[in-house]
């Protein structure tokens, strides 16, 4: 048995900034993955591009991790457009004359997940435990007991769960959570195209289909389909030059002619929201808390957000010498993450459901939506500000 101030479950994204968000602060870590140490060091290409706010590469670069990735892997995001059928009228969110010359950037998630690593390797406090999975965890009042699948026995004040929106340490808590399979899958696949993109992002719902290009310089995008997952399994096995042709015939040639480059790489989609995001002795970060629909791309952003939330708690505890898993505290940390959650994750499903519906009538409220924003300025700049916030 061995015991740690905190055990986290999980080395994506959330649970390695969580620990790289402690160094300095005296507590012992133990952090805990399925996967082995070679490829945390090395993550493989999984095609998904993430749009990072500024708040979240300001948030990287404090955990030394942003200067780890190359300069020429890093792609302005400078204003998205959401578009309804053939409709010319687009919801647009731009920086509105604001500081900044851009909404955000876009860097592929297995950079990132590399450079926290990278950072993360050889800190002071923090024990990595890959290659095991987790057998059982119980937490009380008095502590957290997790059991890995190798036979090991760890005790920790404090337990985080890090580990996917499917998350069994979640439901090993007894923690329910909303879920909702969608049904459908997303594809994504990075494409040359004939005309320039200027660094705008557009998101497209049209003939019960949703398509999004994402900017990687100029002339190449990455293209996220979504679809019945049957239909996705289909077109992902096209040979290259045939799904390129596909893609560019269902963006309706808006970029020109396009070439494969790379992909492609499917993912069944799901949403979830946890009940709690806290219990007694233990926390939920990243996906284990809130699972996003990737049309707002927002879930990276509101995982590393609660990951730096909780690692400023428990770092303010540890360094007043207070109770790191005290239930004031665990409050305030459920507290601050829903009300930066919950907003979003219902407007983002909101905007689904209207623009997938397939119904006349809904037909007519997406088209009166977008008239209605089209002429109201006011409501396109909040979204553009609160999208650069978060």
């Amino acid at each position: 048995m061995r015991d740690f101030d905190i055990i986290v479950v999980g080395a994506g994204p959330a649970g390695l900034a969580f620990a790289r968000g402690l160094e300095g602060s005296g507590l012992t870590v133990a952090l805990v993955e399925r996967q082995p140490a070679e490829v945390l060091a090395e993550p493989p290409v999984d095609g998904r591009e993430i749009a990072l706010t500024h708040r979240s590469v300001a948030t990287l670069e404090k955990l030394g991790a942003w200067n780890r990735i190359a300069p020429d892997q890093i792609f302005a995001l400078r204003a998205a457009r959401v578009y309804n059928g053939r409709s010319s009228l687009a919801l647009g969110f731009d920086t509105d004359g604001g500081p900044e010359d851009r909404l955000g950037c876009l860097v592929s998630n297995h950079l990132i997940r590399q450079s926290l690593f990278d950072a993360m390797e050889g800190q002071d406090g923090v024990t990595l435990m890959a290659d095991t999975g987790v057998e059982h965890v119980h937490a009380d009042r008095a502590g957290a007991r997790v059991t890995l699948a190798d036979g090991r026995t760890l005790t920790a004040r404090l337990l985080v769960a890090a580990d996917s929106r499917f998350s069994a340490v979640r439901e090993q808590l007894g923690i329910s959570a909303e879920i909702n399979r969608l049904g459908k899958s997303m594809l994504v696949v990075r494409l040359s195209h004939e005309m320039p993109n200027h660094g705008i992002a557009t998101e497209w719902f049209d003939h019960r289909q949703t398509i999004a290009m994402l900017p990687l310089g100029e002339h190449i995008s990455s293209a996220v389909l979504t679809l019945k997952s049957a239909t996705i399994e289909r077109i992902a096995a096209y040979q290259p030059e045939i799904l390129a042709a596909e893609i560019e015939d269902r963006f309706d040639r808006r970029l020109g002619t396009m070439q494969f480059v790379s992909g492609p790489r499917v993912y069944p989609l799901a949403t979830t929201y946890a009940r709690h995001f806290v219990s007694d002795s233990s926390a939920l970060i990243g996906d284990a808390a809130v699972g996003m629909h990737p049309v707002t791309a927002h879930g990276f952003n509101l995982g590393l957000q609660s990951a730096a939330t909780l690692s400023r708690l428990v770092r303010g505890a540890a360094q007043k010498d207070r109770p790191i898993a005290s239930p004031l505290l665990l409050r305030r940390y459920e507290t601050r993450h829903r009300l930066a959650t919950r907003p979003l994750y219902s407007g983002t499903n909101l905007l689904v459901h209207l623009y997938t519906a397939e119904s006349p009538r809904a037909h007519v409220a997406r088209r009166a939506a977008l008239e209605a924003a089209a002429h109201f300025a006011p409501l396109n700049t909040a979204i553009s500000r609160m999208l650069l916030r978060h």
